[in-house]
């Protein structure tokens, strides 16, 4: 299971770096996701994905996803997920910050840390099925991100100049 889990995240660690080059960005491509690697997110991420024989759990219908409900009970990974949001500034989450008065607050992210995540969700898709293409994922995801407006912008205007490419 270590051994399987470890794997993924080099090859994910690859395919990020290989992206964060071609946009400019390569030590962020180097230093991406560091923080698996602390026990705090590497043990319960490796036993959220991975079962005891070293096999992955149960994809969810598509393939594409893994089964995964609110009400799955996985403090562990939970917290994990939120550390993990928390100590790396290419996720859209790390921008959320709860007002004093209620609601949230999104903040516009850097743009480095935009081509950050753009490089992830680019080697994500190879992992998930859409072999590098994040249009359509994101068109599918985008109800779902609480993106500053500039954030926005930026991130489908760069989808739209893949699509000319």
């Amino acid at each position: 299971m270590y051994w399987k889990y470890l794997k993924s995240q080099l090859r994910h660690k690859w395919f990020v770096f290989v992206e964060c080059c071609k946009l400019g960005i390569p030590w962020l491509g180097v230093i991406h996701d560091l923080s698996k690697f602390r026990p705090s997110e590497w043990v319960p991420y490796m036993h959220h994905f991975y079962n005891t024989d070293g096999s992955k759990h149960q994809r969810d219908k598509t393939g594409k996803g893994y089964v995964r409900t609110l009400d799955m009970g996985d403090a562990a990974f939970d917290t994990a997920v939120t550390l993990h949001y928390k100590r790396n500034k290419h996720h859209w989450q790390w921008y959320l910050l709860p007002a004093n008065v209620g609601g949230i607050e999104i903040l516009s992210m850097p743009e480095r840390y935009c081509r950050e995540m753009l490089a992830d969700w680019h080697a994500a898709s190879w992992a998930q099925g859409y072999q590098g293409e994040i249009k359509s994922w994101y068109e599918h995801t985008k109800d779902n991100m609480q993106l500053h407006p500039e954030t926005r912008q930026w991130i489908e205007e760069q989808l739209a100049l893949e699509v000319e490419a």
